[in-house]
């Protein structure tokens, strides 16, 4: 073996992958996945990208960290994992719900009233469940 070899073989071993049961992403997780993502769709829009790709990019990278590092699961929602299409689903409404807070002229305006009327309902949601923002609206 060469010293090469002896000297990453200890960094390998440190750094292997260890088979754990990851946690559920907590509340607080969710803040921070939130906003990333508005903050992505922020940037992105800012630089001339359409709505619906910044925002599908953005919530794709949500579903994507939730799934590789909690498994799919929220602790809010329950135990059960959600599929990867639950999670793009809900990460996109998250990237919009959080754009429209961090940028708000970055979002179109049917889509910013759309979701200003949901926040306005959400106290009728039923407990625990989180409220679903309108899909993101085509841009003509």
């Amino acid at each position: 073996m060469s010293r090469l070899g002896l000297v990453l073989l200890p960094l390998a071993l440190v750094l292997a992958p260890v088979a754990v049961l990851a946690a559920p992403a907590t509340e607080a997780d969710m803040s921070l996945y939130t906003r990333i993502g508005a903050l992505n769709v922020c940037i992105a829009r800012a630089a001339g990208i359409e709505f619906d790709k910044a925002v599908a990019v953005a919530g794709e990278t949500i579903a994507q960290v939730i799934q590789g590092q909690h498994q799919g699961t929220i602790t809010q929602v329950g135990p059960k994992p959600l599929s990867i299409d639950e999670l793009r689903k809900g990460a996109i409404n998250s990237a919009v719900l959080g754009a429209v807070e961090v940028c708000p002229d970055e979002v179109p305006a049917d889509v910013r009233k759309k979701v200003q009327d949901v926040l306005k309902n959400r106290g009728a949601a039923p407990a625990g469940k989180p409220s679903q923002a309108p899909a993101p609206a085509k841009k003509p």
